[in-house]
């Protein structure tokens, strides 16, 4: 008999798709009140004696990995899978993005876009996005050197830092800025009289740095919010500990959850179509990886290195992943597995070829 291409529906999924509440705010609680302890514990490390100040250190290595688990928390609020209902994962995902600088309804919405099209490289505009090789032989030696350079592995780094604290506030900043050039323009236009408009097309301004006023709410709430919290935690720890400990946090825990993202669709062999018969399936079945790391990472993660599942089906809560993987194991075994050492192979696909369907590398090029 010949072999049948899989469909979404051989796959075993809805009776992992149910959130429990209590595993959600006991997943909360074992990720924040560690936290708190942990940023108890930084100002008298600091201030003790030489060898007790070494402790320091593996605090601030637990804050990191504490700090990629409170983000994978966030993602999956921004999939309404963490809590049963959508009341609960709104406020939630709110806080855990303020607790981790970056506002959450705006980035839910670009990444249920990348889910959307998982796979489909010419729609594909995140942090990875990746030229063509007829793109990047078009380009002169200078852009091929600097476009191989903002993919190196050691850029994670100060995208991370980028990413997290300084991108958010820059949004904000840029989109005032609009919405203050585009009132100023009306005023130049009606004279004092326009006064009365400008609540309405207040109301109605578009912005290329939100695409709803929804988006611009919670970016403005955000950004007061984690403003706040730094000048409080400044002057509790002392402004210049609380930022030397906090950049390399935050820093180290967004070039985690990137490097994660990136290597879980970046590798030989992966599914790269254009929109032309795109496949949601071969999206989520070969264009993402699974990862083989220990048990200790997984749980930092949340268990996103069961990574297939969760793309076809993304409303299954991270608390069930592993299971309903077990579940469908033999229909994962095409799937590609990777382990830490394979990671910095990954980075080294970062064009696709349309007609090919695949990634390259720069060298094969």
């Amino acid at each position: 008999m010949p072999v049948q291409p899989l469909r979404r529906c051989d796959f075993q999924l809805e009776a992992f798709r149910s959130p429990d509440d209590r595993i959600a705010f006991w997943q909360l609680l074992n990720t924040h009140v560690p936290t708190a302890v942990l940023w108890a514990c930084v100002q008298p490390l600091a201030q003790a004696g030489s060898g007790l100040r070494l402790l320091l250190l593996p605090v601030l290595v637990l804050l990191v990995l504490f700090s990629a688990r409170s983000f994978a928390l966030m993602h999956d609020c921004g999939h309404d899978s963490l809590f049963r209902s959508r009341w609960l994962n709104r406020p939630v995902g709110f806080l855990l993005g303020c607790l981790n600088a970056i506002p959450q309804h705006p980035w839910a919405r670009g990444h249920a876009f990348h889910h959307q099209h998982n796979g489909n490289w010419d729609r594909y505009r995140g942090p990875s996005a990746l030229l063509t090789r007829n793109a990047y032989l078009a380009l002169a030696p200078r852009q091929r050197w600097l476009y191989g350079l903002s993919r190196h592995p050691l850029m994670l780094l100060p995208g991370g830092g980028y990413y997290l604290l300084i991108r958010p506030r820059l949004q904000l900043l840029q989109g005032l800025a609009e919405w203050l050039s585009a009132m100023a323009a009306h005023l130049g236009s009606r004279g004092v009289s326009g006064v009365v408009d400008l609540p309405a097309l207040s109301r109605d301004f578009q912005s290329s740095h939100w695409y709803t006023a929804g988006e611009c709410r919670e970016l403005v709430a955000n950004n007061v919010v984690v403003l706040s919290s730094w000048w409080l935690m400044g002057a509790w720890l002392g402004h210049g500990l609380f930022w030397a400990c906090y950049l390399l946090v935050m820093t180290l825990s967004a070039a985690i959850f990137l490097c994660i993202f990136f290597v879980q669709h970046n590798f030989e062999g992966s599914y790269a179509s254009g929109s032309d018969g795109w496949s949601y399936l071969r999206g989520a079945l070969e264009g993402s990886s699974n990862l083989d790391v220990p048990p200790l990472l997984n749980w930092f993660w949340a268990d996103i290195s069961f990574h297939s599942i969760h793309h076809l089906c993304e409303r299954i809560p991270n608390y069930r992943l592993r299971a309903c993987h077990t579940a469908n194991a033999e229909r994962l075994a095409t799937s590609r597995l990777l382990r830490l050492a394979d990671f910095s192979t990954c980075f080294t696909y970062i064009l696709w070829v349309d007609e090919a369907g695949r990634l390259i590398t720069l060298k094969q090029a």
